[in-house]
């Protein structure tokens, strides 16, 4: 049986006068009552079963719960946290002004030994003002297997495969070989038996650490490229719900984000505008959505992709995002209306678990032309029902919109909204069974 968390302890204590006796040995000392308040130690409860303690059914109980794992949501942000990169050229200007600055211990008399502690010192002093800036930076970026799926696959495809890690590597190394030469040239000034020879190894000393940063610092510089690089990506909010714009290049993507949203993306006539990920937000009587346009692709298998289409990809691959896939059917994007629907198959035979929404832009170009776009590259007739009826009208149940015109816009806001009010619930959901 459990106990109470507190005890109440009734018992007799003598008073004073218990220590007092009368002249004839009689006590006048009365006992009273005093109850005691004590916390209870043991939190557990025990059965005892054939002289071996076991739990209770109660504690087993609790015990579960406590071990219940918590709901854990992987976070995006990581970049917001880098530490700050100082230009190699400041931290070595700064290192070599405080370690000049560098005096001699007090109370040495004798001349040469005051020049060889205030010359150890000194190299001691550099050394360090080198060393803890670079090993700050090497343990405060984050390594790649802890990152999120999506910012590590930012991290190769916007900065390259392995350059990030490159580049730690080498201001490690660095840091390392600072660390080195700096304990070697102190230990040797510290050695000195006279003042000039103490006042030659230091100056030989901070010579020799000077000239080893400065050969490679430019890694350092690297590295800040790359601070400023990671920490200009926009953020994702992963339990705000997120419209993904996604579609061939040069399709309208980037002009229905500018419509739909506070994003003010680049819109201009050329393949491959959007040259990262985009982000706006997007605001339905007082709720907050996320919207990003995405770099566009085209007809080609993964492994002959560009880095662009690479981003376009991970973010449908490991963000929870709905889709709103953008139609261009007028022939001015570039890429025919039969390579944009295969495509659009491929995408969404793909990726079966994101809701999907998909209009056909530049409707107001479509109207001015009576026959379906044909290019000289599509595959020879006879064509497919399918491919015929895509060239025509695009997919079932698109929207057709024009920026220009405002033909659709408000009904694709609309269907917009309700899309990211399922993706919402879908997310609802999603953390109602993690919490289970």
């Amino acid at each position: 049986m459990k106990l109470p968390s507190t005890l109440f302890l009734q018992g007799h204590v003598p008073s004073t006068a218990l220590l007092l006796s009368t002249s004839k040995g009689k006590s006048n000392a009365k006992m009273h009552p005093i109850t005691c308040f004590c916390k209870m130690i043991q939190t557990n409860s025990y059965e005892v079963a054939k002289g071996s303690y076991h739990p209770t059914a109660l504690q087993e109980k609790e015990k579960k719960l406590l071990e219940k794992p918590s709901r854990q949501i992987e976070s995006i942000g990581a970049f917001q946290k880098l530490p700050i990169v100082m230009p190699s050229i400041d931290i070595l200007g700064s290192a070599l002004r405080k370690a000049r600055r560098v005096s001699p211990t007090k109370g040495i008399v004798n001349i040469a030994k005051r020049e060889k502690n205030k010359g150890a010192k000194q190299l001691d002093a550099l050394m360090k003002e080198l060393a803890v800036p670079l090993r700050t930076y090497v343990e405060n970026f984050p390594k790649k297997t802890y990152l999120h799926p999506y910012e590590s696959s930012l991290i190769e495809l916007t900065l390259g495969d392995g350059y990030y890690e490159k580049v730690l590597g080498k201001v490690d190394a660095l840091r390392k070989r600072v660390v080195s030469v700096g304990k070697e040239h102190a230990s040797l000034c510290a050695k000195s038996t006279s003042k000039r020879e103490a006042e030659e190894r230091l100056s030989e000393g901070l010579k020799k650490i000077e000239e080893i940063f400065a050969q490679e610092r430019k890694v350092v510089d690297d590295l800040l490229v790359i601070a400023k690089t990671l920490r200009a990506m926009p953020v994702v909010n992963l339990e705000t719900p997120t419209l993904c714009l996604v579609g061939a290049p040069n399709v309208g993507k980037s002009s229905l984000v500018h419509e739909l949203s506070t994003g003010k993306p680049e819109v201009c006539n050329y393949p491959f505008t959007t040259r990262g990920i985009l982000m706006g937000h997007i605001v339905f009587n007082y709720q907050k959505f996320q919207v990003t346009d995405t770099p566009g692709l085209l007809k080609r298998h993964d492994d002959d992709r560009n880095n662009l289409e690479k981003l376009t990809l991970a973010v449908l691959s490991h963000l929870p995002t709905a889709v709103l896939y953008v139609h261009d059917l007028t022939g001015e994007c570039g890429t025919s209306p039969s390579d944009q629907f295969t495509i659009y198959k491929e995408i969404r035979e793909r990726f079966t678990g994101h809701l999907w929404l998909d209009a056909v832009s530049k409707s107001d170009l479509m109207k001015a032309s009576s026959s379906p776009v044909v290019y000289a590259t599509d595959e020879p007739y006879p064509i497919q029902l399918d491919v015929e009826k895509y060239q025509k009208s695009g997919p079932d149940g698109a929207i057709n919109v024009s920026v220009k015109t405002q033909e659709g816009l408000d009904e694709l806001k609309q269907r917009v909204h309700e899309l990211l009010n399922l993706q919402m619930a879908k997310l609802t959901n999603i953390d109602n069974n993690q919490e289970k």
